[in-house]
Parts: C-alpha cells; sequence; structure tokens
C-alpha cells in the first residue's frame, strides 16, 4: 500500500492540476493579506474560500483521478496485490497531495507576512485542519462515487450533487424547516443536523475558534454554549474523524465486491 501511496502522491504532485491548485492559494493568500495587511481578516475570509472550494476540489479530483487511472488500477488487480490495498494507497496518495497543496499553498505567504510573531497562529493552524480534514472526507466520499459508477458521465454528475446537496441544498432544507417549525424547540434539532453535515460543522467550528459566533445571533448563542465547550469541541472533531473514517470503509468494502 506505502508503494501505491507514494507512486500516486508522486504521479499527482507532477501534475499540472496539482500546481494550479497549489498557486491558487499562494497567490489567494497574498493578495488578501496584501489588501487587508491584517492577518485575522484574512483568515476570515479564507474562512468562506475554504469552506466552500475544498469540498468541491476534492471532490472532482477524486472522481477525476479515479477514472484517469482506471486502466493502471486494472494492471495492478491482475497482480498478486491486496484490493484494499491498492485503492487506499491510491486514496491516501491522492487526499495527501491534495491536503500539502493547500497547507503549502497557504502556509508561505503567511509565513512571509510574520505568522509566527501574529496572535492568530493557531487559528490558522485550525483553518488548514479543518481544511485538511474536508479534503480527505470529500476524496473518499469521490472514491465510492467512482467505484459505484462506471459511466464517467454518472460519476462527474453524483459528485457535483453531493457537494451542490452538503454545501448549498442542505442548509436551505435546513433554514426552511427552521422557519417552519419556529413554534417548536429547535436546539437539538440545530445541533444534529450540524453534526450530519462536514461542511456545516466545519464552518461553525471555524466561527467559533475566531471568535465570530456573535454576528449568527441566536444560532450563534445556541452554537457557542454546546460547541464551545469542551464536550462540544470532542464531539465534533469525533464526527469529522467519523466522516473520515466511514467513505473510506465503504471504499474497502466496493473493492472487495466489485467486478473489474
Amino acid at each position: 500500500m506505502l508503494k501505491i501511496l507514494k507512486y500516486t502522491f508522486f504521479d499527482l504532485m507532477r501534475s499540472k492540476w496539482s500546481y494550479i491548485y497549489f498557486l491558487f492559494y499562494l497567490l489567494l493568500g497574498f493578495v488578501l493579506l496584501f489588501l487587508n495587511n491584517d492577518i485575522s481578516k484574512a483568515i476570515i475570509t479564507l474562512m468562506n474560500i475554504i469552506i466552500i472550494l475544498t469540498p468541491l476540489i476534492g471532490t472532482l479530483f477524486g472522481v477525476m483521478y479515479y477514472y484517469n487511472s482506471k486502466e493502471f488500477t486494472e494492471l495492478l488487480l491482475g497482480q498478486p496485490t491486496n484490493r484494499k490495498k491498492i485503492f487506499l494507497g491510491q486514496y491516501f496518495g491522492l487526499s495527501i497531495s491534495l491536503s500539502l497543496s493547500l497547507i503549502a499553498g497557504l502556509g508561505i505567504p503567511f509565513l512571509f507576512y510574520g505568522l509566527f510573531k501574529s496572535t492568530q497562529i493557531i487559528d490558522f493552524i485550525s483553518l488548514l485542519v479543518i481544511g485538511t480534514f474536508l479534503t480527505f472526507i470529500f476524496s473518499a466520499i469521490a472514491y465510492n462515487i467512482g467505484i459505484s459508477n462506471e459511466d464517467k458521465i454518472k460519476g462527474f454528475g453524483y459528485s457535483i450533487l453531493t457537494w451542490l446537496f452538503l454545501a448549498v441544498i442542505y442548509d436551505g432544507l435546513f433554514i426552511i424547516s427552521l422557519i417552519t417549525l419556529d413554534e417548536y424547540p429547535l436546539d437539538k434539532l440545530a445541533l444534529g443536523a450540524s453534526l450530519l453535515n462536514p461542511i456545516d460543522l466545519s464552518r461553525i467550528l471555524i466561527i467559533l475558534k475566531l471568535d465570530i459566533s456573535a454576528l449568527m445571533g441566536y444560532t450563534g448563542a445556541v452554537m457557542q454554549k454546546f460547541f464551545g465547550t469542551s464536550l462540544g469541541l470532542i464531539i465534533s472533531f469525533t464526527m469529522l474523524v467519523i466522516w473520515s473514517i466511514v467513505p473510506i470503509t465503504l471504499i474497502i468494502k466496493k473493492s472487495r465486491k466489485k467486478d473489474f
């Protein structure tokens, strides 16, 4: 598995898309810091971009790499190699390469502008950790979509729909349910619904970490009361870990049953 991971990692690091992804965050970081000249404001702006863009890139890049490397995967499957090791090696190579592009792309400009001398270093690290979690989660979702669909068009369509649902539609349905049921106590419903969406959960954790939950009004107060506690943070990060583990487990199960 480590050999396949190493091959996948270096193959992707030589890809032009990895360079584009890296350069995008590199330029974005320098532009934000140049315009604001304030690390805390730049982090808040990056939060909105990473929460939406990182899942999208992880999903599209994951399903794209799966289909493009399908012939190589079939060649590996013809060898006396465990299926689990092949797919996990490819998945981790993909996720690690995307995560490094994100971390390096944002880390260089912030280090250049004196991150280590700033009091926002913990906030910035938290932003990168959550971005890495989202990369691993949505790359795994993309691989599950690819394994489940032979047709590339269907695979790309389902991947976009998955991202669109979790990033946009889910919040819309959630808001409609809150408006419809406004006469009932919805604290537990709001907390539970947030835990079931990794994008919403990541957004809440970053907002609370940046201490801007007051801008969310009543919702921010409810979230601060739960997620701001030690128990809330533990449960939140545990849910992100579960969101990472469950798709990986599905990759293993599907790869064993898949007829290539």
